[in-house]
């Protein structure tokens, strides 16, 4: 079972070669034959040309809103996407328990998405990617304080299908559940207005948080917006906590409540059978990009011309002229070095990034033939029951107790065909977990172990301001949207509110190909405004837009909206 609905990924490296890619892979150009591009003056650049630095969430998936948006509007764009990893995905990816590729392959980073990412969810219909769904797990969940379990939830429904049972009510009270779902409620419906035709387009992070009415709930702890929305504290502290510290690795009165919500949004948990990496893949493919792996771009510098000159090295490198460039990735972790230029001409200022830190995790995966934890290690009799899904509270410690030694310990299933006896157990921890640790835990039963050590996710504190979206005239940041909430869906989100706004800005159309423009007569233009509106728009013919409908049926014949903006038009 997974507790998260909306877990941020890891960044292991892979060879591509260690990925299974369910399509061809000619389209990639990081070949030996063409390792080396010279630059191209950008006034003779033709057709317009899109760096997109980063293949993860929000790499893959602006190249992909690029294709939507130049094959609507007629215009002629060519996409370049860099990464300095061998693979596609960026911090989603998977690993094979004994490396062997005939086994399950289990997710290290990213591993869950929901109904309501809409993005993602749409992805999978249109890729015709199997989902797993977690929902009907019934893994018990134990809530750990380092020292006891707080409380133990019989079926694995999440934090509210369970409680209205008797013991929940008796200890939790009737009221904070319910008060809880109410918030979360509220602020995913207004979240969700962002995937209609009519809902929010932003130039910061501090528009949209206004727009969205979120400016109180960034603005504020999880601990303590729902201590003000009268949610008692032993709920917030026990239950709560273990979904922001499974998630996010950080406890209800560090992180603001906004990315407290999402670690509650649980509607409709699933994944991407053989791994989440597979979407990413199919917008690079679906988006006919030229992409370069195993390349890292070293520097972004303005040209005398007013566009930008990537520098690359790697399996690929040299230098190239673009129009506009997109960063799709933390930027201080890039180690990019950016300035506007040398040159005298320039007057650019660069909007300042301020380093944003990461919560620092320890990622261990094992195999164990034991059916569940070790009760001695958790004061228990042997023989008695131990939940295979472990959440851990900071609460014990705020009593001056004993703090846990892990964020989360789940059990994920047997490991494949032929070890139907053993089981992948994934553990979360803020330091390394030694062997000593796991033959206690597993009383011995180890077999494959990998460890990775990355930095996970934002730090999350309460907030009223953000990275910028627009570094400069051209220069764009999709991660700026991190420490407003840090998953993969909102990676896409961001991305395509870019390159909304870039068509916007270079071709007066927007994502759906729509003339943004005032309308203008032809008699009304200079001769030399109406050459280069041809050049840039070439004799491209415009895709002709299907309507998709707006409403859809589930099996239970309940109407849900499915239009979603970038899909549809």
């Amino acid at each position: 079972m997974r507790c998260s609905s909306l877990l941020i990924a890891s960044s292991l490296s892979l060879t591509a070669s260690a990925v299974n890619f369910p399509f061809s892979l000619d389209w990639l150009v990081s070949s030996a034959k063409d390792a080396s591009i010279s630059a191209l003056p950008a006034e003779v650049v033709l057709p317009h040309r899109i760096a997109v630095v980063g293949a993860g969430a929000g790499g893959s998936s602006a190249a992909f809103w690029i294709e939507k948006a130049k094959s609507r509007a007629g215009v002629d764009v060519e996409v370049d996407v860099y990464d300095r990893r061998g693979y596609i995905g960026g911090r989603s990816t998977v690993v094979f328990p004994y490396n062997d590729t005939s086994l399950t392959p289990v997710e290290l980073g990213a591993s869950i998405f929901i109904e309501d990412n809409k993005n993602l969810w749409r992805a999978t219909e249109d890729f015709k990617l199997e989902r797993v769904n977690f929902e009907d797990e019934d893994d018990s969940i134990g809530f750990w304080d380092g020292e006891e379990f707080l409380f133990v939830m019989d079926v694995g429904s999440g934090p509210y299908g369970w409680w209205s049972t008797l013991k929940a009510i008796w200890r939790y009270g009737y009221q904070a559940p319910n008060r809880t779902k109410k918030v979360v409620k509220d602020i995913v419906s207004k979240f969700l207005s962002v995937y209609d035709n009519d809902g929010p387009r932003w130039t910061s992070l501090e528009q949209l948080t206004q727009a969205l009415d979120f400016t109180k709930i960034v603005a504020e702890t999880t601990a303590e917006y729902l201590d003000l929305q009268g949610v008692s504290r032993k709920w917030s502290r026990e239950i709560v906590e273990s979904f922001t510290r499974v998630n996010y690795g950080q406890n209800v009165d560090d992180i603001h409540m906004l990315e407290g919500a999402c670690s509650l949004a649980a509607s409709g948990a699933s994944s991407v059978k053989g791994g989440n990496f597979q979407i990413f893949e199919n917008f690079l493919n679906q988006s006919g990009a030229n992409v370069y792996l195993n390349t890292t771009v070293q520097s972004i510098v303005e040209t005398r011309s007013g566009g930008w000159s990537v520098d690359f090295v790697g399996d690929t490198h040299g230098s190239k002229e673009y129009n506009d460039v997109i960063i799709a990735a933390p930027f201080h972790q890039t180690g990019i070095k950016m300035n506007p230029s040398s040159w005298s001409f320039s007057k650019t200022k660069l909007e300042p990034i301020p380093a944003q830190p990461y919560v620092h995790l320890h990622v261990t995966l094992l195999a164990t033939t034991a059916t569940h934890p070790n009760p001695e290690y958790f004061g228990l009799k042997p023989g008695s029951s131990v939940p295979k899904v472990i959440l851990t509270s900071n609460e014990g410690l705020r009593k001056g107790g004993k703090g846990p030694e892990f964020n989360s310990l789940t059990y994920h299933g047997p490991v494949g065909v032929g070890r139907e006896n053993e089981f992948v157990v994934k553990i979360f921890s803020s330091e390394k977990v030694e062997d000593d640790w796991l033959d206690k835990m597993f009383d011995g039963q180890v077999g494959w172990v990998v460890r990775k050590e990355w930095d996970a996710y934002p730090v999350l504190p309460p907030t009223s301001e953000f990275p910028p979206m627009v570094i400069a005239n051209g220069l764009y940041y999709v991660n700026s949207f991190e420490p407003f909430i840090s998953t993969m869906e909102t990676e896409t989100v961001s991305s395509q509110n870019i390159v909304d706004l870039l068509f916007r800005e270079r071709f007066g159309t927007d994502i759906c190909g729509v003339n943004v423009r005032p309308v203008v007569s032809e008699e009304s233009l200079e001769p030399e405004e109406t050459l280069t509106e041809q050049v840039v728009l070439g004799n491209v013919e415009p895709e002709t837009t299907i309507a998709h409908p707006k409403t859809t049926q589930k099996a239970d014949g309940q109407k849900i909206d499915s239009f979603v903006r970038g899909w549809d038009c």
